[in-house]
């Protein structure tokens, strides 16, 4: 089985050319403007030139007013929406309507109680994503904090929605990760850089090389 990947938090053209050229099924674009990260609508609309169709290009998103969420949509080509923050289910299917697009949510998850969240947005986003649960910190960012969760916490679980395992995954660990959780698509941010924002391109060609001989 080839696993989906998704390369996320990208700013550079050389760590888009390396997600295209490996085959990546999803790139991802921050618009959370306290990462890393973080790119401007303007930045991520040169990124996405580059994207051939076929790549969807998602854009994350941390409680964030439509207003903010428009301005993107206006001048970067976003195919899929990524909520990253504490939206509630109605705020979901708001988004879908309003804007057009399916949406993605991330589910946050530290213990099992955690993932019992994911049935209240199974009937409202088009995906599911889960990835660790950012320490207690005022500093701590919503994702890409490199911390992976017990994924014995969805091993075996079924949803009616496609999902996706993030968290911590390195090119090292993604075997294991996969035959634990039984994820058929992972995403990675801070497991294919070398500082927290700077992607290196060999290692996102590793990991999708990794991930395709799964």
């Amino acid at each position: 089985m080839t696993i989906a990947v998704k390369i996320c938090g990208l700013s550079s053209e050389a760590a888009v050319a390396a997600a295209v050229e490996g085959d990546a099924a999803y790139l991802g674009f921050n618009f959370f403007a306290p990462s890393p990260r973080a790119v401007s609508p303007e930045r991520a609309a040169a990124l996405c030139a580059a994207v051939p169709s076929g790549v969807q290009r998602v854009g994350i998103f941390v409680d964030a007013e439509d207003a903010a969420i428009r301005a993107v949509l206006d001048r970067a080509p976003i195919d899929i929406l990524q909520f990253h923050g504490h939206e509630s289910p109605d705020r979901v299917a708001d988004a879908k309507v309003r804007f057009h697009r399916p949406v993605m949510k991330a589910i946050a998850v530290a213990a099992a109680e955690d993932v019992l969240a994911a049935a209240r947005y199974e009937a409202v986003a088009d995906m599911l994503l889960f990835d660790a649960k950012p320490p207690h910190r005022v500093d701590a960012l919503p994702g890409g904090n490199g911390l992976a969760f017990d994924w014995q916490l969805i091993a075996g679980r079924k949803w009616r929605r496609p999902w996706m395992l993030s968290g911590g995954l390195t090119a090292a660990l993604l075997p294991e990760a996969v035959r634990i959780s039984g994820a058929g698509a992972v995403d990675v941010s801070s497991g294919v850089e070398r500082r927290p924002g700077d992607k290196d391109p060999e290692k996102i060609r590793e990991f999708l090389r990794v991930a395709h001989t799964l």
